[in-house]
């Protein structure tokens, strides 16, 4: 009956943290995007104490449940290993492993320092949500949103608007590869061993490690019921059950429970571990070495996202229309709420939930060795709306705070840059004022070309004290290949 329950709440979780990433809508958010905020990593970046301390407790009462029931990966993980177990002979293909504890704590090690030194993109490699997240957004959510063109194809033809279509497009060449390759390594290591990631690689699994050893509740041997048959060790994805000393690692036992299930001898059970038996082991000894395990540690291979199909791109059925191409910016531009350049790539876990929500795609991984995968913003898809506020709405680790439309509408992230030589009106002599009727801040301004002839054609200036950086002037000037305006970040943003 445990396990029922712990496999129910495991498929209700991976199943609305999966939405969470594929719904461009926001109605899963709305509901469940606390899902993603009680991750344990976004947590203690975004400092949510209550949070942290409480998936602490949860781990000292009940084990590493989190790894088995909220942790995506770890889900996705099960979900490709009870795949490969419905193989004939393949349902007893496990045997207990010693702890590889240099390698479980040199990832942590690594990680913590990679942490505190700011480093986030590189650490964020095998953080396990963050991982989940870009396998979802890049890997899953191209067949979701064709699913979801197709409906919506098939319902315009019966005059129903109930879906509409959306643009399935690559975000990043390199965080789709890195998200591939993850989701490869994941599937070779899960369908082979079960949980080697989350017991050699993964630092929350090593972490929660430290506190599951000093759980109250537990799986626990009877060592005079049991016959040394092996079935829970080689039904243990885990490898952390040594049936010949009747000993469990719960270091790196993620609380499953199918070992429970699986004894024929109602010698394992999922109880209180402290209580005085009337019957002791006969080796009390190794039962205690046994809690001296080091600590737990550290695809689907799709095709890419691309635009829609042999869309036609012509200005009037006679010009193509050139694509923009995106501009070499001094200082990237990051969303407001993220207070500074500084303050978002400290707290950013890549894990890509914003750049999944981002309507105007304007969100996208970078491809700096420094920021890797880190989300930063650029205007040839769009621009930042002021009346969206959706990445600060859904960000778990504190990089983007929650910010009000009315703050938004008034926090400098940057400011246009007018290139003379990409101006039409001075380019090719014709007028142009797109830039300064659709800035939503008025801070573009069209004035004579030449001061002494009013009368000359209008070229725009920008009042960077009025500009927001919200990139409406990049994104609908005609200019091509580049804009005659482009946005230069602010490392630390300011309210107007």
């Amino acid at each position: 009956m445990l396990r029922k329950i712990r496999l129910t709440l495991a498929v209700i979780c991976f199943v609305l943290i999966t939405g969470l990433f594929l719904d461009f809508t926001g109605t899963i958010h709305a509901w469940f995007g606390w899902l993603a905020k009680v991750q344990f990593l976004p947590a203690l970046l975004a400092l949510n104490v209550g949070i942290v301390i409480a998936l602490l407790l949860l781990t000292l009462v009940f084990g590493r449940v989190y790894c088995s029931v909220i942790c995506p990966l770890g889900v996705f993980q099960d979900i490709i290993s009870w795949i490969s177990g419905k193989r004939k002979k393949k349902q007893y293909r496990f045997s207990y492993s010693p702890a590889k504890s240099w390698l479980r704590y040199g990832v942590l090690a690594l990680f913590i320092i990679l942490m505190v030194a700011g480093v986030n993109a590189i650490a964020a490699l095998v953080a396990p949500y963050s991982s989940y997240g870009r396998i979802a957004s890049n890997l899953f959510a191209p067949f979701y949103q064709w699913g979801n063109n197709l409906l919506a194809y098939w319902a315009e033809r019966m005059d129903s608007y109930a879906f509409y279509s959306v643009d399935v497009w690559m975000k990043g060449l390199s965080t789709f590869l890195i998200a591939l390759v993850t989701a490869i390594i994941l599937f070779v290591l899960a369908w082979k061993n079960g949980r080697t990631y989350c017991n050699t690689i993964c630092p929350v699994g090593t972490a929660l490690g430290f506190v599951s050893k000093f759980a109250l509740f537990r799986p626990v041997i009877d060592a005079t019921k049991c016959n040394n048959c092996s079935l829970c060790s080689r039904k243990c994805k885990a490898a952390c059950i040594d049936f010949k000393n009747h000993t469990i690692d719960y270091s790196r036992c993620v609380t499953c429970l199918d070992c429970v299930d699986t004894c024929k001898h109602d010698a394992l059970h999922y109880e209180y571990a402290y209580r005085k038996r009337e019957a002791a082991s006969p080796e009390p000894e190794k039962e205690t070495n046994s809690r001296r395990g080091f600590l737990s540690a550290a695809t689907l291979a799709v095709t890419t996202a691309a635009l829609k199909a042999q869309e036609k791109k012509v200005d009037g059925g006679l010009a193509v229309i050139v694509d923009k191409k995106i501009p070499k910016r001094a200082t990237p531009i990051v969303p407001a709420g993220a207070l500074s350049l500084r303050n978002f790539t400290q707290h950013c876990t890549a894990c890509q939930l914003c750049v999944s929500v981002c309507p105007s795609q304007v969100l996208r991984p970078s491809t700096k060795l420094g920021t890797l995968m880190q989300p930063e913003m650029s205007y040839e898809r769009g621009y930042c709306r002021p009346e969206c506020v959706k990445c600060s709405d859904v960000c778990p680790a504190g990089a983007i705070h929650p910010i009000s439309v009315a703050d938004k509408s008034s926090t400098r992230i940057g400011h246009a840059v007018w290139v003379k030589e990409n101006c039409i009106p001075l380019r090719d002599g014709q007028p142009c004022d797109n830039c300064a009727r659709h800035c939503p801040s008025s801070a573009i301004l069209m004035v004579p070309s030449d001061p002494n002839n009013p009368d000359s054609i209008k070229i725009p200036v920008v009042n960077e004290e009025k500009c927001i950086g919200c990139g409406a002037c990049e994104n609908l000037c005609p200019g091509r290949p580049f804009s005659a305006l482009y946005v230069e970040g602010h490392e630390n943003h300011s309210m107007m």
